[in-house]
């Protein structure tokens, strides 16, 4: 692809031609440049909209979920008519119509170890815009793997996070983060809740330092962490280091190859085994019956104001350890959350106490809604 400019991108980028740190150099370097966005959600939605705008000329999207109504607060590159359109269609929609000069390529696969290093080698940097631990140290390992920058982000409920990992000399995310949380320790956005404006904030701040970067312009996040509260509408920066002894990035890296990051952050591969998950319509059943047993609730208090199965107790995950005397150790005890992964971990904890009779509720309150309570919010 050219990178000289049309009339119309001359009048489109007006604005940024007078500006001396970019000028038509600048604004060819930025059609020239491949940026690949690992999601299109809320981070990745105010990302995609600005660097188009700014004349990237080639946008890559890593997605295979589907828009539902639950994205819209916060996820602006999708409309109420998007609604179970796949989040890739409608994302290329909303880019073309803002600027119709972008190329942009669709891959709508989940990014695993077996696709990761084929689709990110063919782009000039990342922005990472996922949501799960598993995919942040995917990422994060494939771009060291291949020599590529990382433009980071993350949000949760009012606060949110960016910098730039995978820099020559710079800190990677292992060196942030050399361990993941225990599974279900924290939650996700779509458990502990997020402000609709959070993500667009960083987001924007993600797309801001790709374009530095692609300008060669500017101080960038390179080996600081940049902190936003948006109650208390302050930032604050910390810094980061490279650590010579991470494991992929440092002096004597022990990772050469990608590996499974579900089994690195403790989330299982398979499903658990058989007698230790009850189906929705068998513990509808057991209700029906009015069998003796225990239906534990290990969601949090705002989650559990808004819906939940009848006669559940809702026990925080967190809270588990310290109220098992509340519990029977010998009566049948059911334990679910949102869809499965938090009550895996508490069924753990209680198997270990003593708990002889434990079930894992497959698949959550989201099962037992798409099953039962239609009309319930999830």
């Amino acid at each position: 692809m050219s990178t000289d400019l049309t009339r119309e991108e001359l009048l489109r980028y007006s604005r940024h031609l007078i500006l001396p740190e970019v000028g038509l150099e600048g604004q060819k370097k930025l059609k020239a440049a491949s940026v690949l966005l690992v999601g299109a959600g809320g981070l990745g939605s105010p990302a995609a909209l600005y660097l188009a705008a700014a004349g990237v000329g080639r946008i890559g999207i890593v997605d295979f979920d589907r828009v539902d109504a639950s994205n819209l607060h916060r996820q602006i590159i999708h409309g109420t008519s998007d609604v179970g359109r796949s989040k890739l269609d409608s994302a290329a929609e909303s880019i073309l119509d803002i600027n119709p000069n972008v190329q942009v390529d669709k891959h709508e696969v989940m990014l695993s170890s077996e696709n990761a290093l084929d689709i990110v080698e063919d782009y000039d940097i990342v922005v990472d815009g996922t949501d799960n631990f598993p995919t942040r140290y995917l990422v994060n390992d494939a771009c060291v793997l291949l020599g590529k920058m990382n433009f980071y982000g993350s949000i949760f409920r009012f606060e949110g996070q960016a910098t730039v990992f995978c820099a020559p000399g710079g800190p990677c995310y292992r060196c942030l983060y050399p361990e993941p949380p225990p599974p279900g320790m924290v939650p996700s956005c779509a458990e502990g809740g997020v402000l609709g404006v959070l993500p667009g904030i960083i987001g924007l701040i993600q797309a801001t330092e790709a374009v530095k970067f692609l300008l060669g312009k500017g101080r960038s996040l390179v080996g600081r962490l940049m902190l936003y509260d948006a109650l208390d509408m302050s930032f604050r920066e910390l810094r980061i280091k490279r650590d010579p002894s991470c494991p992929i990035c440092g002096d004597n890296p022990t990772i050469s190859a990608l590996i499974d990051y579900n089994q690195f952050c403790g989330l299982p591969s398979h499903p658990e085994p058989t007698g230790t998950e009850i189906e929705v319509p068998e513990l509808k059943a057991m209700m029906s019956r009015k069998d003796d047993f225990t239906l534990i609730d290990v969601r949090e208090p705002d989650e559990f104001e808004v819906d939940r199965i009848p006669g559940s107790v809702l026990i925080p995950l967190g809270q588990v350890p310290e109220r098992l005397s509340e519990l029977d150790r010998s009566a049948l005890t059911v334990v679910h959350c949102r869809s499965g992964i938090r009550s895996a971990k508490a069924c753990t904890i209680l198997r270990e106490a003593g708990f002889k009779k434990v079930l894992n509720l497959k698949g959550g309150i989201l099962e037992w809604n798409r099953n039962f309570d239609h009309h319930e919010p999830t």
